[in-house]
C-alpha cells in the first residue's frame, strides 16, 4: 500500500508530464496555423466569374469602357487598366499620363482590344503624337476630330 504523499507526487508527476504534452501539442498546432493561414483576399477579386477577378486578368490592355451616369446618360472612358479593386477600377488615361479611377458598380460595358495590348511609356506616346504635326504644329490630317 502506498502512503498519502507518495501518491500525492506520483499524481503531480502526472500531472506535469500531461501539461507538457498539452503544451507540445499546443505549440505543435500553432505553428501548423500559422504556415496553413488562408490568403485574405476576397474571392471577388481572385475567382474570374466575378467582375473585378476577370477585369484583374485583363491588366495592362487596352479598353473602352462605358459607365451609366443616372438613368439615361451613358459616358465611356478608354485607357489602359491599371489596377482593379472589390469596387473600382483604375485607367490610365490613353490622351495622357492621367489616371481615371472609375466606380466599378456603373460601368455597363466594356470593350477590351484584342490587337493591342501593353501600356506605352510616356515618352513613346509623345513621340507617336507629334508624327502627325508640322513645323506649326497644326495636324495634317484635318479630316480627323480630336
Amino acid at each position: 500500500m502506498m502512503n498519502p504523499d507518495e501518491l500525492t507526487n506520483r499524481r503531480t508527476r502526472t500531472q506535469e508530464n500531461n501539461n507538457q504534452e498539452i503544451k507540445q501539442v499546443t505549440e505543435e498546432n500553432k505553428t501548423e496555423t500559422r504556415q496553413q493561414q488562408p490568403n485574405n483576399t476576397p474571392e471577388i477579386l481572385t475567382n474570374p466569374i466575378y467582375t473585378p477577378g476577370f477585369l484583374r486578368t485583363q491588366i495592362g490592355k487596352l479598353m473602352r469602357i462605358e459607365f451609366l451616369i443616372g438613368t439615361n446618360n451613358m459616358v465611356d472612358r478608354i485607357g489602359f487598366l491599371e489596377d482593379v479593386g472589390a469596387s473600382y477600377i483604375l485607367l490610365r488615361s490613353f490622351e495622357g499620363d492621367s489616371m481615371i479611377y472609375a466606380d466599378i458598380y456603373s460601368i455597363k460595358f466594356i470593350t477590351i482590344s484584342a490587337t493591342y495590348s501593353g501600356v506605352p511609356s510616356f515618352q513613346n506616346f509623345n513621340s507617336m503624337n507629334m508624327q502627325g504635326m508640322n513645323n506649326n504644329g497644326m495636324n495634317q490630317n484635318m479630316n480627323r476630330y480630336y
